[in-house]
């Protein structure tokens, strides 16, 4: 028997995560804002930075620029696990 939250699709997962993750980082920043310089502050504004540098790939007619980078804080691991929350259990 497979249940509803087997049968959701992994691309549809993936979304939901990133856009939680990006709602965490923003959540963060904007606390962060109201918060007064001290460790508080700092803690939501660390993050780790990783990714691929951008390369430009030119083929005289047409250039290409590619590149990514995800920028992993604490705000945006929160926001990833309250994701997670709603996915499993209000299905």
């Amino acid at each position: 028997m497979i249940t509803d939250y087997q049968k959701r699709s992994l691309g549809l997962l993936f979304l939901t995560l990133i856009l939680g993750a990006a709602l965490g980082g923003v959540l963060g920043d904007l606390l962060a804002l109201t918060f007064p310089e001290g460790v508080v502050k700092q803690f939501f504004l660390q993050s780790v930075n990783w990714g691929i540098s951008p390369f430009t790939v030119d083929l005289m007619v047409v250039s290409f620029t590619f590149g990514m980078r995800l920028k992993f804080s604490v705000s945006s691991i929160i926001g990833l696990g309250v994701v997670y929350y709603f996915l499993r259990y209000f299905r």
